[in-house]
């Protein structure tokens, strides 16, 4: 499985950034994905599921700003992140879920106020 995130970069606050994940040896149709966020000196927390039935969730800081969404065709996923905070600044990183759960490289995204 290798899951390469990218589309992270510098953004100021209430500006909109689009991150995808790029998925081989998974079919992302198929299974849970997500993105999680690792803040610096905090621990790694989810930021949003699509299950293989595309039913969504969402963190509450996140609920009604960010939008994950899956191109079978394309086996990615995707994060749309709008009205971007401060304290959305962190590596995020796209994983697949499941029993065996695996995490790829983050991409570093900075809001700055």
């Amino acid at each position: 499985v290798q899951l390469q995130a990218s589309g992270g970069g510098e953004a100021q606050a209430g500006g909109s950034l689009r991150l995808s994940c790029t998925a081989s040896g998974v079919i992302v149709g198929m299974i849970a994905m997500g993105w999680y966020r690792q803040a610096p000196g905090k621990q790694r927390d989810m930021v949003a599921i699509i299950t293989n039935s595309a039913s969504t969730s969402y963190a509450d800081s996140v609920k009604g700003r960010f939008t994950i969404s899956r191109d079978n065709a394309k086996n990615m996923v995707y994060l749309q992140m709008n009205s971007l905070k401060p304290e959305d600044t962190g590596i995020y990183y796209c994983a697949k879920l499941g029993s065996h759960s695996y995490w790829g490289q983050g991409t570093q995204v900075t809001v700055s106020s």
